[in-house]
């Protein structure tokens, strides 16, 4: 009878053991940071000054860690070409800009376990340069086919997005092809922004999209590309 509880109070108590482990597994948990909100300066703004403040909402930490922030302002959609970065504490961050330039800016939220958010959306703005009378489109945004997507059907729409800040009409050039990068151009001043094409099957093939407005300005886009099964 001795025996039987030795042997029953060592397994309640492997038990006991594995459920606090449990609950000390599931603390130790360390979950991402929400992505920022950004608020300054807003999508499609056009800023007198090139001193700017940039600001966003604050991240939430499920476990309450400290968050820091890296914000990005670059001169292209695709942040390739990074003006500035910086890594702040709080929701602010002040750069000196270039006049006359359309900008490109994202921020993530990063927590002291090093966790990262995804980026939040990319807001675009242009500073305002001296006396200057038309503005250049900004870059051309990728609407359909996902970028590196695998597509089924070998009849594609490309779509696209573009904006200009003086309003300005658009029209567009549209490179296709299968080199990297396209040099095939297969419509020129086209002034819808989407564009069939037929493909072939297990090809691959890579586009851009030229945006150029009714003042002689003229932004390149960046290369997309999609395969066809």
């Amino acid at each position: 009878m001795i025996l039987k509880k030795i042997i029953f109070l060592i397994l309640f108590g492997g038990l006991l053991v594995s459920c606090v482990d449990g609950e000390d597994t599931l603390a130790d948990e360390n979950l991402i940071p929400s992505a920022p909100q950004l608020v300054y300066p807003s999508d499609n703004l056009l800023c007198i000054e090139n001193v700017l403040e940039f600001k966003w909402n604050p991240s939430t930490d499920g476990n309450t860690d400290a968050v820091t922030y890296q914000v990005d302002v670059a001169e292209d959609n695709q942040f390739t070409s990074i003006a500035h970065t910086a890594r702040p504490s709080t929701t602010t961050q002040t750069f000196t800009l270039k006049k006359g330039t359309a900008y490109y800016w994202r921020v993530k939220s990063i927590d002291n376990r090093n966790a990262s958010s995804t980026y939040s959306p990319t807001f675009k703005f242009y500073t305002q340069g001296e006396a200057i009378s038309n503005h250049l489109p900004f870059a051309p945004e990728l609407v359909s086919p996902s970028q590196e997507v695998l597509e089924s059907s070998e009849d594609i729409l490309l779509q696209w997005k573009a904006s200009d800040m003086d309003n300005d009409a658009l029209v567009f050039d549209v490179y296709f092809g299968t080199e990297n990068p396209p040099i095939k151009k297969i419509a020129e001043n086209h002034d819808k922004t989407s564009f069939g094409v037929s493909t072939m099957a297990a090809t691959e093939y890579y586009w851009k999209i030229v945006v150029k407005d009714d003042q002689g300005g003229t932004t390149l886009g960046p290369i997309w590309n999609f395969r066809i099964e």
